[in-house]
């Protein structure tokens, strides 16, 4: 099972609850090549492993905690780690991303990764130190919430991942928490719990073996200089979080604002990072082997906790027309105790208060009230009341009361804190991420539509389908490998935020980089072998060849991406995904943003024959035959 690779560990873990067997799972090398790790590597298993039409409740399916070969190696950003199977929420691939402690420390014990099939007859937990690993109970400890259960279960240095009352309670949009990081969205909370499983602990004593240690010191010291010293990772992240471009968003109309009727906000200054920053942050704080610290840190009741990032100061503020950040501080909080996703429920509060506005459900959320939220958010983690139909999620709350047409999902899925009608390409990256209305999944569009130093014209749908399909592999690749995607924001070059000081550079600027989509759709069309260079604002494949010994260049590296994004579409088409559910509900296809813009709506149609062509898919959204040999998948065969 040994990988003559370096980065890896080269063991993996296989754990069957039913049972209490206790073993180890071979990874090929050959796919080690062709997945490099996290997301796409655990999509490989989760083909190899689960049969089509499985219940993702049920013991069948199966959960697998994976690291990536940069992941623990003191590269920026890299202590980032995967949880993939069967989403419950959305029925196709489920996979969540985080920056807590537990992939470095897994791998430090001298695992890769961790399966884990079947369910126990009562809670467990997971307990691993190095080569010994043990099922233990934790009956005790079920129903502690995230915080609790981290202080109660394991060793105080250890570890851990651990659900809370809505993972217990089978919420399909429940998290797994590790530290005060959230492995949020797809619902591998509700996995978890569906396996009585209360959290997972490690801790271990090894060291992470480099194929070329020098070089790949003198790249970290480069790259680290690189991120302090860019304006993005250097100053507006740590300065402001990723609330920092709310106002922006806004302006941009792009602002998610009363259940997303609407992208710009009134009171949206009274939301800003900007204003988090001058008012309520006591200090910054950040991920392991971060040095972009954009993590925020508040007071609530004399006590130091995790501040709130711009997803939820968005759908629990704008969204719900509610303008009280005090409040969705405090929200914050309790949704990481309870166990939630802060983008879905969010998204799911304002689906509901709009049906409560049309008279279709008396969901009890009302626009603009604020009273009765910690209530409702309580009832949605223990499925009491109408709490029971929201922790399905909005498709399930639309097929049962209506409103389809307005309800934001993809897929299943809730969409994230965008409005797509402001930004076309992200409403394209929306319709075709595969595990649903993602912004990261979906080539996160709106940072060349609205947030970044340089933008596009965010309405020119002819340059979208390519730039989305660059972002997607490229940010997909990244998550692989084993970095934050904010490592990616230093592609563009930091003299770039200058240019919106000038109207005049702007006008160009953004002209210019429109108008470029020719050349991008070329790139995209060239073999890799004539993109075998290394680009200084992309360190991320010179990392992976100096940690593990591949050969891996921009071009290899772009490749991967599309590779890993391929199989992930091509595990939905088994699961019975078609084009059908590449789309768009209609409030943002079919109705103006901006009443009389005609442009103020995404055009879908008119990308979507266009982005299928680019990936060398059909016009079903199927990849070819080409395109799988081109892309070593031909073994793969739906």
């Amino acid at each position: 099972m040994a990988s003559k690779y370096k980065g890896y560990t080269g063991k993996m873990l296989d754990i069957n609850l039913t049972t209490g067997k206790i073993g180890t799972y071979e990874i090929s090398d050959r796919d080690r090549e062709r997945f490099i790790g996290g997301r796409f590597l655990t999509t490989k298993i989760l083909w190899d492993e689960l049969a089509a039409g499985i219940d993702p409740l049920s013991p069948d399916n199966i959960m697998i905690v994976m690291t990536s070969p940069l992941t623990g190696t003191g590269a920026p950003s890299s202590s980032r780690f995967d949880i993939s199977a069967k989403s419950p929420l959305t029925g196709a691939i489920g996979h969540s991303n985080s920056g807590g402690n537990f992939g470095m420390h897994l791998k430090r014990a001298g695992w890769d990764g961790i399966i884990i099939r079947g369910k126990s007859d009562h809670p467990v937990y997971i307990d691993i130190v190095d080569d010994k690993v043990q099922i233990l109970d934790a009956t005790k400890f079920w129903g502690l919430n995230t915080e609790e259960a981290q202080h109660a279960i394991g060793e105080k240095n250890a570890a851990k991942l651990v659900i809370g009352p809505a993972g217990e309670n089978l919420v399909k949009y429940s998290i797994i928490a590790c530290q005060d990081r959230a492995h949020g969205r797809s619902g591998m909370g509700a996995v978890m719990g569906s396996k009585n499983l209360k959290a997972l602990v490690t801790r271990g004593t090894k060291k992470i073996e480099l194929y070329d240690p020098e070089g790949f010191k003198k790249t970290i010291r480069k790259w680290i200089k690189m991120l302090k010293g860019h304006p993005a990772t250097g100053d507006m992240a740590p300065k402001y979080g990723t609330s920092g471009f709310l106002i922006s968003l806004s302006k941009h109309h792009a602002l998610p604002t009363k259940n997303f009727s609407s992208g710009t906000y009134k009171d949206a200054i009274m939301l800003t990072g900007q204003t988090l920053a001058e008012t309520r942050l006591v200090k910054n704080a950040g991920c392991m082997s971060c040095p972009i610290r954009c993590a925020r840190v508040v007071n609530i009741n004399g006590r130091e906790v995790k501040g709130p990032e711009y997803e939820i100061l968005c759908l629990l503020g704008s969204n719900l027309l509610i303008n009280d950040m005090d409040a969705i501080i405090q929200w914050n909080y309790e949704l990481d105790l309870l166990g939630i996703d802060s983008i879905s429920v969010g998204t799911v509060m304002g689906f509901a208060a709009e049906l409560q506005e049309k008279g279709l459900w008396n969901s009890e959320v009302v626009f603009g009230k604020k009273d009765n939220i910690s209530q409702i958010l309580r009832s949605i983690a223990y499925r009491e009341g109408v709490g029971n139909d929201m922790a399905e999620g909005v498709r399930y709350m639309s097929e049962k009361y209506g409103g389809k047409e307005f309800a934001p999902q993809v897929k299943g899925m809730e969409l994230a804190a965008y409005e797509p009608r402001g930004a076309v390409g992200h409403g394209l990256g929306y319709a075709t991420a595969n595990r649903g209305a993602c912004h990261l999944d979906g080539g996160y569009m709106i940072y060349f539509e609205a947030t970044g130093p340089a933008t596009l014209d965010p309405y020119h749908y002819r340059s979208k389908p390519g730039f989305t399909i660059l972002d997607q592999n490229l940010l997909a690749a990244i998550s692989a490998g084993g970095n934050c995607l904010f490592t990616s924001w230093t592609f563009l070059p930091g003299i770039l935020f200058k240019i919106p000081n000038s109207r005049i550079a702007s006008w160009i600027t953004t002209r210019v980089l429109t108008y470029s989509w020719i050349t991008i759709d070329l790139l995209l069309g060239l073999p890799p072998s004539l993109l075998a260079i290394h680009l200084p604002m992309l360190p991320h494949p010179k990392a992976l060849t100096q940690a593990t010994g591949m050969k891996m260049h921009f071009g290899k590296f772009l490749q991967m991406g599309a590779r890993g994004y391929t199989m992930e579409k091509l595990y939905n088409l088994r699961e019975g995904f078609t084009a059908k559910d590449d789309t768009l509900p209609k409030r943002f296809t079919d109705e103006e943003q901006i009443p009389g813009n005609k442009k103020s709506k995404v055009p879908l149609g008119k990308m979507l024959p266009k982005y299928y062509s680019i990936r060398g898919w059909d016009q079903n959204g199927v990849p070819t035959a080409k395109t799988l040999k081109k892309l070593d998948l031909e073994d793969i065969r739906i």
